[in-house]
């Protein structure tokens, strides 16, 4: 028999559709605990305020990115593959989470000029794995020097792609074009032939 959610869970499955699909700031305290069925006191209790649980809601979401990415990473059979990954992840990744018009990240960056501390971390983590993961993955093709540059211009692609789902681009067709453009920014930096499509 399967575990019911319980309220934390189900507090923070609330944050995190309502915040994909409203945004953060279009979205009252009230409509989560609705969804969630808690009482307001459950949500101060678990998170302190609506911004502890969309830290957290976020948290969680980024921890199940970087699970679906680094699977796709290492089920790439080469160097260029490992780093042409995200964009396999991406899509994949987007299968098995709440439809969100395009990045939650960039969205609750966006509706937040001032975010707490542990929001303010928490939304930097989002950043910070991918230049890092992108970073490590290019390094042995194009040396430490290289890596950091390459690293930012594939996040600048990433983010465009991101930027197209948002536009209303689908996202498999999205994806696919944005890992072309990445194989050929990889090519320019390595001069090796673009990766098949």
């Amino acid at each position: 028999m399967a575990r019911q959610p319980t309220a934390r869970d189900r507090l923070l499955d609330a944050a995190e559709d309502l915040a994909a699909t409203r945004g953060v700031t279009a979205t009252p305290v009230d409509a989560i605990l609705e969804r969630a069925q808690v009482s307001p006191a459950t949500l101060y209790a678990h998170f302190g305020n609506k911004e502890g649980l969309i830290t957290h809601a976020l948290q969680r979401r980024l921890s199940r990115w970087d699970t679906t990415w680094q699977e796709c990473v290492d089920e790439a059979p080469t160097p260029e593959e490992k780093v042409l990954a995200l964009f396999a992840a991406l899509a994949r990744y987007r299968q098995g989470v709440t439809p969100s018009r395009w990045c939650v990240f960039l969205g609750v960056t966006a509706e937040t000029p001032h975010p707490g501390p542990d929001l303010e971390a928490t939304l930097g983590d989002d950043t910070r794995l991918l230049l890092g993961r992108l970073e490590d993955l290019s390094a042995p093709l194009v040396g430490a020097d290289g890596a950091a540059l390459l690293a930012r211009h594939l996040v600048l692609i990433y983010t465009g792609v991101l930027g197209m789902i948002l536009r209303g681009t689908d996202v498999n067709t999205a994806t696919t074009e944005g890992r072309r453009i990445a194989s050929i920014t990889l090519q320019s930096f390595t001069g090796a032939p673009a990766a098949a499509p």
